[in-house]
């Protein structure tokens, strides 16, 4: 009676034992977003796993705490019975028979299952772990007392925030494996990703640059300046006075015209300056997010970019930011972008002006935007010369070749990819005269 009673105990220790195993795995594996859905539906489970899950290192103590008792007990049970049939010999026995039941029946069987089955599974185990972790409570504290203050005499300190994983991190690498899984269509992740960039991309990585930006002297007669404001694509434009750099406003057609509407469609009785309204500064090193956030408060969709020394660099709009979230957003009135050019033998003309991000997206390469915004720019730092007309560069994987230059700056280049084989140092630069 003894021996089967110790039997029984032995299979119920087992079955705990893959229940603390399924609970860890299922409840570290569910998904949380499913959850949060869930109890804002009023599940009460859900509810429960959301709570287990805000303090994770209670459950995970629980959990070892749990398992290592009842392992213990288990074996400490299978030996007492070997020994009991088969003399000293049978700890060998016993050992070798619970390791094989606890690894099948306690470990590998039960989290194969929950990870296939893992918010189903975390539903149902979270309010015996709740109970679970109230009674072991007291416990767990004091092993974790201990635990502190041994780890106080080791040298180094504990970073909590650097062990877990960063939601931003976690978000992007889920979207990343989705789409690269098919789940999630490329277009969608891209957009999902524009989002998490805006953190980190600054106002200046997309700014249309004061070179390209479309302005109009203040001092030139008001018919003459309707004139460029009604052939301009653009509704906003930016207004000078004496020098370009010296922005003192910026005029909406709309405003314009109501204005020349009041003054019986005479240009001449206008006031530019009354139909303007006043030019938004912002920092070059503003990340995308706040400027975002920033045009949203104050209801403004366009502002001019000045760097340290309060030098205007360009300007920035909110299509602009927009665009790096869900592509380009082109209308009737855009001008078609003929700046990257496809040609017939598999080679692409770009500008020297393009943005690399855009080349990126537009032709999905992968070339870097660490140390240059620019196509230009990007072949002037890994050549580490201002290149002339002809010369061939090849890095990262691409072959560039200069075809036009205006003074120092590289106006137009041809592009091609390169097949990785034939790259041995895809990070080195190298130059050569065409032939």
């Amino acid at each position: 009676m003894t021996v089967i009673i110790s039997f029984l105990a032995i299979l119920l220790l087992i079955v705990l034992s893959a229940f603390f195993n399924v609970s860890e795995t299922a409840l570290t594996a569910a998904s949380r977003a499913r959850m949060h859905a869930l109890e804002e539906d009023g599940n009460v489970p859900a509810a429960l796993v959301n709570k287990v899950l805000s303090r994770p290192e209670k459950m995970i103590g629980t959990v070892l705490l749990g398992n290592t008792l009842v392992d213990v007990l288990a074996a400490a049970l299978a030996s007492n019975i070997a020994v009991h049939l088969y003399g000293q010999v049978g700890v060998a026995y016993a050992t070798a028979i619970i390791t094989i039941l606890i690894v099948i029946f306690a470990a590998v069987l039960p989290k194969t299952y929950a990870l296939a089955y893992a918010d189903r599974v975390a539903l149902v185990v979270a309010p015996p772990m709740q109970g679970l972790i109230y009674v072991l409570t007291p416990f767990t504290k004091a092993i974790e007392f201990i635990v502190r203050h041994i780890l106080i005499l080791t040298p180094g300190k504990a970073d909590d925030a650097a062990n877990i994983l960063a939601a931003h991190e976690e978000i992007r690498g889920t979207i990343d494996l989705q789409a690269k899984e098919g789940t999630v269509a490329k277009g969608d992740a891209e957009m999902l990703g524009g989002v998490l960039d805006l953190r980190d991309l600054q106002v200046a990585d997309i700014m249309v640059h004061r070179t390209k930006m479309e302005t109009i002297d203040i001092d030139e007669p008001p018919a003459k300046i309707l004139d460029q404001l009604m052939r301009s694509q653009y509704t906003r434009v930016p207004l000078w006075k004496d020098e370009p750099e010296n922005i003192v406003g910026v005029l909406h057609t709309k405003d314009l015209l109501l204005a020349l509407s009041r003054h019986g469609w005479d240009p001449e009785k206008l006031d530019i300056m009354k139909s303007a309204s006043e030019p938004w500064f912002v920092p070059d090193t503003t990340t995308l997010k706040d400027q975002l956030n920033q045009f949203l408060k104050k209801k403004i969709q366009m502002a001019l970019v000045v760097d340290e020394y309060g030098e205007v660099q360009g300007l920035i709009t909110l299509e602009d930011i927009l665009e790096e979230i869900v592509g380009q957003i082109t209308d009737e009135h855009d001008n078609p972008d003929s700046h990257i050019r496809m040609q017939s033998d598999g080679t692409v003309n770009v500008d020297g002006t393009v943005a690399i991000r855009d080349l990126n997206r537009h032709l999905d390469w992968d070339l870097p935007d660490d140390e240059a915004t620019t196509v230009a720019g990007l072949v002037i730092h890994e050549a580490q010369t201002i290149p002339e007309p002809g010369q061939v560069f090849t890095f990262h994987g691409y072959r560039f070749e200069i075809l036009r230059k205006s003074r120092n700056r590289i106006m137009a280049m041809r592009i091609k990819p390169i097949a990785s084989a034939t790259q041995p140092n895809s990070g080195s630069a190298s130059a050569r005269p065409s032939g």
